[in-house]
């Protein structure tokens, strides 16, 4: 089970990642692009962006982790259940979505010093 002070910390581990706001809510960004946001709203979750592909992909898994509503219908994001999910899966996700937003000399100087270790 994973709370929002975890998910701040595992996103801490990339470039360049801030805690912020986004529509009121606690969210992370990355060059002021937002990649991730706690949900107050009544179905909650944290929406974490994605492929759309990945999004078919998690919601087809079964997984009760990952849900979508209606809001995001057509969008590249998925709702994550904090208390389900598994902790290395929403570290890759969380690396994904940062992905997305982080400019291309953040994201090539990640890699490299990644693949350096």
């Amino acid at each position: 089970m994973a709370d929002w002070a975890e998910v701040v910390a595992m996103a801490g581990e990339l470039p360049a990642v801030e805690e912020s706001t986004s529509y009121r809510t606690p969210s992370l960004k990355v060059a002021g692009k937002s990649f991730a946001r706690l949900r107050t709203e009544a179905e909650g979750g944290l929406m974490v962006l994605c492929s759309m592909a990945e999004k078919e992909a998690l919601l087809a898994s079964g997984e009760p982790a990952f849900y979508t509503t209606p809001h995001y219908d057509g969008y590249g994001s998925i709702l994550i259940d904090l208390t389900r999910v598994d902790p290395e899966q929403l570290r890759e996700l969380l690396e994904e979505a940062w992905r997305l937003k982080a400019p291309a000399k953040l994201r090539k100087a990640h890699d490299a010093a990644t693949q350096g270790s």
